[in-house]
């Protein structure tokens, strides 16, 4: 089912309020030194009546444990070498990085489209590629957008929700944030798939491969502006699963 962009436009700003509305309010902020809030999550939720959206979290010990990690992680190594890829590179060219990566990605986009039978998005996301390729110059611009071309952007963890594949538990990944057991299963096979058939199988080249994934990693952490223990909710975590869970269920009903 294909919502209108402006209802698109809307969720994506309904989620926005809210993690801005948790950004400014006067709740303290959550880091390894602070002191626990005075009243719990579940005493929150049994007062306050059911929570929005309830989430399977069968492992949550660990998933916190990855959380704290991600936490740390972010902090002290990969927020800091996205800070120096920001203050070496002009802007201009971190976004000519970005389409690129954008343009390579499109191999997964279009696997899946065909995957879910979206034949019209499929076809769009050909022509992208080949536009984008050509005119865009190995996709360093994106004159395929301009062209009223929309990037059409699908996974597998979408591909199996599209066939009716439940999320499963929640689960935070090391390194790699919220996801659910659907959605790491998605995650494993577009990956397999990008480097057996995919552009990494089609270089062959083990360096430019490795060079590809580490630039891939830090373009996208530097496009995501989230920052942990920076809302202003001493639910975060909680917060968190109940965004992540919400935007899959949206992506899924496009």
């Amino acid at each position: 089912m294909k919502f209108p962009s402006g209802r698109i436009s809307l969720v994506s700003t309904v989620i926005t309020a809210m993690l801005l509305t948790c950004g400014c309010s006067t709740l303290p902020q959550t880091g390894p030194n602070t002191v626990p809030p005075l009243r719990t999550y579940e005493s929150v939720v049994k007062e306050d009546g059911p929570h929005l959206l309830e989430v399977s979290d069968s492992i949550e010990g660990f998933n916190r444990g990855a959380y704290r990690f991600n936490y740390n992680f972010d902090k002290y190594f990969f927020i800091p070498v996205v800070r120096t890829y920001e203050f070496i590179l002009p802007d201009y060219v971190e976004d000519r990085i970005s389409n690129a990566i954008d343009n390579i990605n499109e191999f997964g986009n279009l696997t899946n489209n065909l995957f879910q039978l979206k034949f019209k998005d499929s076809g769009i996301t050909l022509g992208r590629f080949i536009i984008n390729s050509t005119v865009g110059i190995a996709g360093l611009w994106d004159p395929a957008t301009t062209f009223g071309l929309e990037r059409q952007p699908e996974d597998f963890g979408q591909t199996l929700g599209h066939y009716g594949a439940g999320n499963g538990s929640y689960i935070v990944l090391p390194i790699l944030g919220p996801s659910n057991v659907r959605d790491t299963s998605g995650f494993i096979v577009d990956s397999a798939a990008f480097s057996l058939i995919g552009p990494s199988a089609w270089v062959d080249d083990t360096g430019i491969s490795a060079a590809f994934a580490g630039t891939s990693a830090v373009d996208k952490r530097h496009r995501i502006p989230f920052r942990y223990h920076q809302t202003g909710s001493p639910f975060e975590y909680e917060l968190l699963r109940m965004l992540y869970t919400m935007k899959r269920d949206f992506d899924i009903a496009n």
